[in-house]
Parts: structure tokens; sequence; C-alpha cells
């Protein structure tokens, strides 16, 4: 339930901040006062895109923010939730428009796109205006209207789930048959898979065969470089390094027979001797173990030719090759059991296809029966709001698709004859904007006709001039019809009509006023005379006499609780 609307440098509003309660508000003002400036912006609040011309003349910006109560609103909760929006029970949209042409809109405190401004609204709030926001007029809409009023709810969800079970299987049925002949899928994926387990090799073994490579591609200079080292150890000339410290060893010895503090570097130096023993025979089995063999090294060319190769070909670092090798495999498993598991598929798609189509087949006569009654409940209603001889029908029509929808086998269309003796058709291209306006209402009447008198979840409706060319007995009804709706769920009426306006719960009017340079608008509560005066305002012309204010008491007093 909306509870509470703060408007700022709107239009011709300087600031405003409006209170509202359950039941039937109704907003009266005389013309250019900005009756429907309050609907408009419940729409930008909704998500509805504008422009700067909306803030007040000499401002910077305008700043709109509406306060639900979510007790009524558990579709809305749910969404805040899903969205992480959600702050306790408090629901706040905020939307501010920049003199320069920049919007900016936030949910409890939190940047949001018009996208989600709009989603959220529409489980918040529904407005019937006589140009915007009218989804009645959206076959989408009409559809989901009759499943509210019929209660379809526990047919639709499994009709939902078979839906989607029935796609997904129908999607892997499709894959499997592909766009191309599996025979041939199956055939090159055999060459593939044989070609990499010849050739592909773990990451460790590219280490290796590269080391093996660099070795072989450098065994001349290897060789060269190794015998150099091996005349440098323990060559035949007087000065190798083995000699050299063997010389140093003795001499030290014998030196140390003087003093026995030379020991200790004789120690080092013998360790040093041992190691260099210890890496001249490392370096003679290295060397005695190069070999200059061509055919060796072209062999590891090839095989390291052939790995770039197959990288290319895959497009997969050759590190990669062994781990792809694997997951081509388990695709050619897959294929090779394809036939099986084709057959498996196409058996359980058919089982859905059965159990959807009897879900669907319930859900067809359950709308069939639903269209008759709102049919029914509406036309009746329409003489009631001044389309007298005018005719309204819930029309079924087949659904194009030729497969399961998650919304059934059949859509509707609202076809309508305003008039007496013309053809019905459809809502979208023959009601004008106060016809549209009273036929929602018609329609939101007749779904109290269900036992739990909630066929729409949400809890706010307003009706921007729903009594546009009706007049009299036809006013007080539908008056009467709004009032009624009041008492199930939050209603807000911008009216023209007394006998509209003296059936609201609530009475709030716009006054306009004018200074030397600007024009303002402010928002009245009424109650008491207040309201009186103002339905004889409604009521008579230039002059309000005694009898017009009793004429206005009369009716507000005569007003059904």
């Amino acid at each position: 339930m909306l509870q509470t609307l703060f408007v700022k440098d709107f239009a011709i509003v300087g600031e405003a901040e409006i209170g509202f309660a359950q039941g039937l508000t109704v907003i009266t003002g005389e013309t250019g006062a900005g009756k429907s400036l309050l609907v408009d912006c419940l729409l930008l609040l909704s998500g509805q895109r504008t422009d700067a011309g909306v803030v007040r003349h000499g401002c910077e910006r305008a700043e709109l923010i509406a306060e639900f109560d979510l007790a009524d609103a558990p579709a809305a909760s749910a969404w805040l939730r899903e969205e992480a929006f959600d702050d306790d029970d408090a629901c706040t949209l905020r939307r501010v428009i920049r003199a320069e042409g920049a919007s900016r809109a936030w949910i409890n405190g939190r940047p949001a796109t018009l996208a989600q401004m709009q989603a959220l609204a529409e489980r918040l709030i529904e407005i019937h205006g006589q140009h915007e926001h009218q989804a009645l007029l959206e076959k989408r809409h009409q559809l989901a209207l009759l499943d509210a009023f019929g209660g379809h709810a526990a047919l639709l969800q499994p009709l939902a789930t078979l839906a989607e079970r029935w796609r997904a299987l129908d999607a892997r049925v499709r894959a499997l048959h592909g766009e191309h002949d599996h025979a041939e899928r199956i055939a090159l994926l055999a060459h593939q898979v044989e070609e990499l387990d010849r050739h592909a090799l773990e990451p460790a073994e590219i280490a290796a065969l590269d080391e093996r490579y660099k070795r072989l591609s450098n065994a001349g200079q290897l060789i060269q470089g190794t015998h150099a080292l091996a005349e440098l150890f323990d060559g035949d000339g007087e000065f190798t390094l083995l000699r050299l410290t063997h010389r140093a060893q003795s001499e030290l010895a014998r030196l140390a027979h003087s003093d026995p503090q030379l020991a200790a570097i004789g120690e080092v130096l013998a360790a040093a001797s041992a190691q260099l023993d210890e890496a001249n025979a490392a370096l003679t089995c290295y060397r005695d173990a190069l070999d200059l063999d061509p055919d060796k090294l072209a062999e590891a060319e090839a095989q390291i030719g052939k790995l770039h190769e197959l990288s290319r070909k895959h497009r997969r670092p050759v590190t990669e090759l062994k781990s792809h090798a694997q997951t081509l495999r388990d695709e050619l498993d897959s294929l090779r059991g394809a036939g099986e598991t084709l057959v498996k598929l196409e058996r359980e798609r058919g089982g859905v296809a059965v159990d959807y189509s009897k879900a669907a087949a319930a859900l067809s006569v359950a709308r069939q029966s639903a269209a008759a009654r709102l049919s029914s409940g509406v036309g009746a209603l329409m003489a009631e709001l001044g389309m007298s001889g005018g005719s309204f029908q819930a029309a079924i029509e087949p659904n194009e698709k030729n497969t399961p929808d998650a919304h059934g086998n059949e859509r509707v269309e609202f076809l309508v004859a305003a008039n007496p003796g013309q053809p019905a058709r459809a809502l979208r291209k023959v009601a004008s904007g106060g016809e549209l306006s009273r036929i929602g209402l018609a329609i939101e009447v007749a779904a109290l006709g269900r036992e739990d008198a909630s066929a729409d979840a949400v809890a706010t409706m307003v009706f921007d001039e729903v009594d546009t060319g009706i007049g009299g007995a036809v006013a007080e009804v539908v008056g009467q019809k709004l009032r009624r709706l009041g008492k199930h769920r939050q209603v807000l009426c911008v009216t023209h009509l007394a006998q509209v306006a003296a059936q609201g719960h609530q009475h709030l009017r716009m006054a306009k006023s004018h200074d030397d340079k600007t024009t303002h608008t402010r928002v009245e509560s009424l109650d008491g005379n207040a309201r009186r005066d103002e339905i004889a305002r409604m009521l008579g012309g230039i002059e309000i006499t005694q009898a017009t204010l009793a004429h206005a008491a009369s009716m507000l007093k005569s007003v059904k609780p």
C-alpha cells in the first residue's frame, strides 16, 4: 500500500508531502490545477522515461519519493529479496530528474535502473490512465488477468515445469542429431584421438624432449668444450688442476710439521682435491656419453615439429594436447553411444509431451469457463458504467506455437463493442481513453466476484479520470464501484465529478495559486465542511448557493459505508 508521496520542484508543484490511507482516495481540483500530476509522479516512479520538461521552471532538479507498506504486497517483497534490494519491510522508491535531462533512480537507497523500477512497480501499483501505462491493451497482460480471475495458479505451475522439462529434453535431442552426419564426426574424432595418442606428450615429457634436442643440436660444441675442460683438469701439461692441487697438499703437509696450525688448511685443500676428482670423473662420463648422431637429432626435430603441427591444428598449447585428447575421446564415446541415448531421450520427451497435453487441456477447460464468467460480468458492468448496449468478450485463441509453452495452448484477446450494433473488435483498436479506464474498472470489479476477492496481487490501483465522458447516475455508479473496490485494496482516483468524489474514504484537493512571477500548486487533505465545499464547487457554477451546499452535504451523507 502506498503510504506517502513526496514531490519537490515537479512541474508546478513546489514541495508537497502527501499521506495516503487504505480505501478509496479521490483527488479533485479545478481544471489546470494539476490533478493528474500525482499520477505522473507515480508513473515516473514506476520506471517511465521522461525529459527535463518536468522540472519546475528555474529549479535544478525535480525529486520524487514514494514509500510503500509491503504487508499486502508479498510479490514485491519476494522481488526485493531476489534482487538484493530488501531492507526489512521497507520499500522506498526515489527518482531525481535534473534540468539538463539526466535522471537517476534508487530503491531502498540503492541505485537502480529504470527496468528494475518498472519490475518492482508492476508488483506494487497498477495505473489505469487514458494515455500511458495501459497494460490492459497487451495480450500477455490480458492472459495473466484471465488466469488471475480464474484462479489458475495451481494449473499453471505444473504446466510451466513440464514445458521447461520438454524444452531441455528437446535441446539435448537436437544436439545429438546435430547438423552433420554422426559417422563423419566419429571418423574424424577417431583419427584425431589416435594421432594425439601417438604424438602428444605430458608436460614433463615435453621438457625432457626439449633438453635432448638442445643437447643433440649442440653436441659438437659440447664435445669440444668438455675435451678442453678435461685437459685443464688432468691433461698432459705440468700445471693441471689436479697436479697443482696434489703439489699444494704435499707442501702443506711438510710445513705442518713445523706449525700444526697449517693442518686445518690442509684438510680444506684435501676436500677440494676430492671434489676436483669427482668433477673430473663426472666430466669424463659426460664426455664419453656425448654422441654426434644426426639420426637422433633428426628424430627429435621431427617429434618437436609434429607437436607444433598438432598445436596449430587443435589451437592448443603443446602442453595441453594430452588433456585435449581425453576431451575428444569423451566426445567420441558419447557419439558412439548416441544412438541408444537418443532413443531414451526421445522416449522421455514423448512422455513429457503427453503429460503436458493433459495439463494444458485441463487449463484450457478452466480458461473457457473463466472467460465466459469474465465476459458476462464485465458486459453487465459496462452498462452500469455508461456503455449501455456495448459488449465485452474474452476471446480464447489457439497458441501459434506447436510446442509446449509455459502459458498453455491458447492466448486471449479482449474484444469490445462500445456501442450497440457494432461488431466486437480488439480492445486496443476501438476503446477511447475514458472507455478503456472504465473497462479496466469493470474487470477489476468483476474480479471481486471471486471468493478470495484478490484476483490481482497488486495492492494499489490508480484510475486517472475514469469518469471522462459520463455524468449523472452513471457517475454515481462509477463512484460506488470504486468505493467497493477500495474495500479490498487501496484505490486512488483522479476525478472531476462530484458523484465520484463523494464516494471517497479520503479526499485530496489540488489547489493552484499565482503571484507576480510563478504559479504554485499545493495538495490539501479535506474533511468536514472543507470537503462539503469542494463537492459543492464541483456541482455548482460560478456562485455556490446554500442549495448547492445542502446538495453536497446530502451526497456525502448518503454514501454507503
